[in-house]
């Protein structure tokens, strides 16, 4: 900031927070803007939520059974390692998210058919209020592009967009084959529906876009399902569609394998039933023909064993078809979904075991493969885990083979050597030997399938989900959107930033002096003193007048006060050069007032009309200006032709301008004008020259050599600031001597020295009247 050597109070500058004052000040001045775009504000808030349908929070949980979740020593551990596998519960989360199963909530709640009502402000979308329901058989492309709008008169005829169309009948419109069933009794008292129709990929990504599936806490296995819904009801069947869609589809997947094994089952019992029941023909056959009653007990004896032996020879033969199987599982490549193998009669742990664990891999690959790429790690790791599994069930898989096939082989021999002894037997009795031994081979073999059967079912229909419902979809009582205050506060902030802006744009647009610091910042020249905006040159040029008090007054006296600060010699008169750098800065204002707060401190004062091309000063005084200055300087007239004494002060007189001259500038060289301001120094304390602007003439540079201080007036919004600069060149040059600044018609909040200490004095109280000395 400039140090100011000539202003006595210029120990006051301040100050940020008192510029901050200003500022504020400035924009405090329009609050009547303020006010009103404020108001305006409100009421558009207003207006906006009346067309904003209220958005309701629809939530629901699900309790995931993960029994990897806790807070084990080892599941501490775990969480430190970035590259363990997902949990099971991000696992579900996803495909909670999954496209598919939203696909199936849409398809099944039919809600890429959206259905409205008009209201006084916006269409308001209803669900199972709609009256009817719309069935799309064969869409247009115009069918996505319109609305569709339903009237109704009775109930068998329904109206779309005007035409009529009868109801539960499949019909063609311009808009694609539709089929139309009402929901509840039709007829003219029916309000109009519009039903927009979407496309399904559309709708189901509007919704999973919507959907927020997550786990309550970091070791909760509890996933917190949200969805914003402008229709409560519909929220609230998509939540509780999309849990039963996720329940019926686990449940699918674990009854894969049992599924497989009841068909295997199934299968084998047609086959060995119908064996049984030709069997049970023959040895019926074979005993009314032959007339036997009963075996001996050689017979029973020999029977016993060889249907042991069979009986043996059988599982053999059915333990090798299921290695079979399982040969045929294992060969499937790896990524491809394989049938899970019976393993009927295989009582190998070890096997069982291989095989439990190569479904859960197939069951996991296929769950990670919903949701990743094939190129994704993880499947390719679960790949590889298939590939070596597999790989040790087949090693299994041969050994067991072997033991297998030579089991068989044993048995085979044991048959023929108990062949070789029936055939000692009767024939008659040897003959019914091999049909009963047929038949309870086989009596036995389809026992232990039903039996094996009913297990499998058992165990199917026991099967449930690995997820529990917490809670059921509900929703919030309050809307979450819009929020009334937020809009109202939102809508109050930019209502109170338009006039801030404008008023900010119309600064940065103005060029023009706006306060203080815009003088400061451009030039070194010392500011004198501040004059606030108020009445200047109209009806009443004075407003310094002896006993009137008002800021502008104490002002003037501290501007007369400052004058000491550019004297040289205190017994001497001083002249006092006025100008500016353009018309209308007030030049011939301050320096009317200045020299009266002059007179009334007993100084004589002269003022001179130096402004030849537009002098105002004689018009405000209400003088004739037939002779002064121009006369004076042709040699035309003395001083004490010229000398008018100004009305109401005893020492204050004025020397008008004169006849406009055609060459001011020429005038002005005039050796008259050195003897003017000698004899006027010699009779007059104070010489007050108004002259022209120093911007556009150079008539006050010519006047520049006589006066002993200059005054440059620079005038609030009034005068650019680019002439400041040049204000500052007339200072480095010395054009002008003892050149010091005048701050004119500052507004109230960058006059922050006399609003700040003579606010109270001179608040406009007639409680508070003091005498003036008359200074």
């Amino acid at each position: 900031m400039t140090t100011n050597p000539y202003t006595p109070y210029q120990a006051y500058e301040i100050e940020p927070q008192l510029n901050m004052r200003a500022m504020l000040m400035r924009y405090v001045r329009n609050w009547p803007w303020f006010v009103l775009t404020l108001i305006l504000a409100l009421a558009a808030a207003y207006v906006y939520l009346l067309y904003q349908p209220p958005v309701y929070k629809v939530q629901a949980s699900v309790l995931v059974k993960d029994e990897k979740k806790g807070i084990s020593g080892e599941s501490l551990m775990k969480e430190m390692d970035i590259f363990t596998e997902s949990k099971v519960v991000e696992n579900e989360q996803e495909i909670l998210k999954s496209y598919t199963l939203m696909d199936r909530v849409v398809n099944n709640l039919g809600l890429d058919v959206r259905y409205y009502q008009s209201t006084n402000t916006f269409n308001k979308e209803i669900y199972t209020e709609s009256p009817i329901r719309l069935l799309v058989e064969k869409p247009t492309s115009e069918l996505y592009a319109e609305k569709l709008e339903f009237t109704f008169q009775d109930g068998k005829t329904i109206f779309l967009n005007g035409k009529p169309y009868p109801i539960n009948q499949s019909i063609k419109t311009p808009f694609g084959q539709l089929r139309i069933f009402p929901r509840k009794a039709l007829n003219k008292t029916v309000a109009p529906v519009i039903a927009m129709v979407l496309s399904r990929t559309e709708t189901v990504e509007d919704y999973l876009k919507n959907l927020k599936v997550e786990p309550t806490a970091k070791q909760s296995t509890v996933l917190a399902m949200s969805l914003d819904e402008t229709v409560p009801d519909k929220g609230e069947a998509i939540l509780n569609q999309l849990i039963n869609e996720y329940n019926k589809e686990a449940i699918v997947d674990k009854n894969k394998e049992a599924s497989n094994t009841l068909n295997f089952i199934e299968n084998r019992l047609a086959l060995i039933s119908g064996e049984l029941s030709t069997v049970e023909k023959e040895v019926e056959l074979y005993k009314s023909t032959q007339g036997i009653t009963d075996l001996s007990l050689q017979a029973q004896a020999f029977l016993t064993t060889v249907k042991e032996n069979d009986t043996q020879l059988n599982e053999v033969n059915l333990r090798l078809g299921a290695l079979t199987d399982i040969e045929k599982y294992i060969q499937n490549k790896s990524g491809e979904k394989g049938i899970a193998p019976a393993t009927m009669g295989l009582s190998d742990p070890i096997l069982t075991g291989l095989l439990t664990k190569m479904a859960e891999l197939e069951m996991k690959r296929e769950e990670v493969s919903r949701t990743m790429s094939p190129n994704n790690p993880l499947l390719q790791s679960l790949d590889s885990q298939l590939r070596t599994m597999k790989a040790s069930t087949n090693e299994n898989v041969q050994t067991i083979r072997q033991q297998l096939i030579s089991n068989r082989e044993q048995l085979l021999a044991n048959n023929k050597r108990l062949e070789g002894v029936i055939k000692t037997v009767p024939g008659k009795e040897r003959a019914l030997l091999n049909i009963t031994r047929q038949q309870a081979i086989k009596n036995a073999l389809y026992t232990y399938l039903l039996q094996k059967r009913e297990e499998t079912a058992l165990s199917a229909a026991s099967t449930v989900s690995d997820s529990r419902t917490v809670d059921a979809a509900r929703t919030g009582s309050k809307p979450i959107k819009p929020i009334k205050i937020m809009i109202f506060a939102l809508f109050a902030v930019f209502g109170l930033f338009v006039p801030i802006g404008v008023i900010s744009a119309k600064d940065a647009l103005n060029n023009r002096v706006l306060r203080r610091s815009d003088v400061e910042d451009a030039t070194q020249v010392p500011i004198l003193g501040e004059i606030v905006k108020g009445r200047q040159l109209g009806t009443d040029s004075f407003v310094f007048k002896p006993r009137m008090q008002s800021v502008i007054g104490e002002q003037i006296r501290a501007l007369r006060t400052n004058l000491q600060f550019l004297r040289s010699d205190p017994q001497k008169s001083q002249v006092l050069l006025f100008t500016s750098s353009i018309s209308g800065e007030g030049k011939s204002f301050v320096s009317l007032n200045l020299g009266a707060s002059l007179a009334l401190v007993g100084k004589t004062t002269v003022i001179l009309e130096m402004d030849m091309r537009k002098p105002k000063l004689h018009k405000s005084l209400h003088m004739e200006n037939r002779a002064g200055l121009s006369n004076y300087l042709i040699g035309g007239a003395t001083i004490d032709e010229l000398l008018q004494p100004i009305v109401g002060y005893d020492n204050y007189f004025i020397i008008t301008s004169g006849p406009i001259p055609p060459n001011p500038a020429e005038l002005l060289s005039s050796p008259f004008l050195t003897q003017l301001f000698d004899e006027l120094k010699a009779r007059f304390d104070y010489v007050l020259v108004d002259s022209p602007p120093v911007g556009l003439v150079t008539d006050s540079q010519l006047i520049a050599p006589y006066a002993d201080a200059t005054m440059f007036l620079v005038r609030h919004d009034h005068t650019p600031k680019n002439y400041i600069k040049m204000v500052d060149t007339l200072f480095k040059e010395h054009r002008f001597q003892k050149l010091s600044i005048i701050l004119n018609g500052v507004g109230e909040g960058e006059s922050y020295y006399y609003n700040y200490s003579y606010g109270d004095y001179y608040g406009g109280s007639d409680k508070k009247q003091r005498l003036d000395s008359g200074a």
